[in-house]
């Protein structure tokens, strides 16, 4: 179990690298059984998935959660189908209004079940880095790199 009881199924890397977090925002999960079963195995896989504001509800596009291998509806259902998530509607609208007008993406950073077993992603209020930030990233965390090695034994 991760932090405060939740048990962490997949996390999106690419995201700190390539996007910019602003905000983040818990939201449930519309799945199938065969799904939650599925995520309880950490099949699942976050790396191009996306969310989008769709006629007053939000959607996850490219989520892929393996099928479930003792079940019979998952061998014929899509793997990346397209998903609801749960949020209240003054979130789906404050989300809305931002992604419209400030040029901001909603990503999802990690998909975990909450202590009560609840399947639950965190979404993030993202604006893309553009390429010479990420180099200055990389910059700064490699000189901080070399600095916690020069001093590892020194500093009290």
């Amino acid at each position: 179990m991760g932090e405060a009881g939740k048990k962490v199924v997949c996390t999106n890397r690419k995201a700190s690298h390539l996007y910019e977090v602003e905000e983040t925002y818990e939201a449930g999960l519309l799945l199938e059984g065969w799904e939650v079963k599925s995520l309880r195995e950490g099949r699942a896989n976050l790396s191009d998935a996306f969310a989008r504001v769709v006629d007053g509800e939000v959607y996850l596009y490219n989520f892929h959660i393996s099928p479930y291998p003792h079940s019979r509806e998952a061998k014929l259902a899509d793997p990346t189908r397209t998903r609801k998530l749960l949020l209240h509607k003054r979130e789906i609208k404050r989300l809305a209004g931002k992604v419209q007008l400030k040029g901001y993406t909603l990503i999802p950073l990690k998909v975990y079940f909450n202590s009560r077993g609840i399947a639950k992603v965190e979404l993030a209020l993202a604006r893309g880095k553009k390429v010479h930030d990420r180099r200055e990233d990389i910059k700064r965390r490699e000189l901080e790199r070399e600095l916690n090695r020069k001093y590892k034994g020194k500093i009290k």
